[in-house]
């Protein structure tokens, strides 16, 4: 189904170790508003969206969102490969440093896993685009707050390319929803 080209979206590239920042950028890995949830919620929402434009927007919204998947995990590695023990200490991170080295792990900025109580897939149409319209929106608040932390021009970067894919996201999202609600005679109501 999917044709896997072995290269980033978007490039990734950071000034040098900043185990501070991978700690806050993990949480758009593995943390309730990030692209693991993300791309787990639109891949099982598809299967009941009543349209093939539907289905189609969905699986491929869906499989970008792995694809930003990879860029936050390469963001978070790079920010901890090379980083020493007192910086890995300095920013927190011995715990995760203990359990999982400089591997990357779904977690969220506190060190929390992730868990598929973070995603929802109700069934109907209109409840599940409301919903990814609002997961949208708060991913690209994420990431705004994310740059607001960032001291690396080159991850501010890559965090702007990212939070740029959340609005479009959301605006297909919002497309979406205006034709099920004229197709299904639904009231517009927000």
């Amino acid at each position: 189904m999917w044709i896997y080209e072995k290269k980033l979206e978007y490039p990734v590239r950071v000034s040098g170790p900043n185990p501070k920042l991978a700690k806050a950028i993990i949480t758009q890995y593995g943390g309730p508003d990030g692209e693991l949830a993300a791309s787990l919620r639109y891949l099982t929402q598809r299967y009941t969206m009543p349209t093939s434009q539907g289905k189609g927007l969905l699986t491929d919204i869906g499989t970008e969102e792995l694809a930003h998947m990879e860029i936050v995990a390469a963001l978070v590695y790079n920010l901890i490969k090379d980083a020493s023990i007192s910086q890995i200490k300095a920013a927190g991170l011995e715990g995760y440093y203990a359990d999982h080295d400089r591997a990357v792990y779904f977690v969220n900025g506190e060190g929390v896993p992730w868990t598929a109580a973070y995603i929802q897939s109700k069934g109907d149409p209109i409840t599940d685009l409301h919903e990814n319209m609002a997961a949208e929106e708060k991913a690209r608040s994420t990431y705004e707050w994310l740059i607001n932390l960032s001291d690396d021009p080159n991850v501010t970067d890559v965090l702007r390319f990212l939070r740029q894919r959340e609005i479009i996201h959301f605006q297909r999202f919002g497309e979406l929803l205006d034709i099920y609600q004229d197709q299904l005679g639904r009231k517009k109501v927000f």
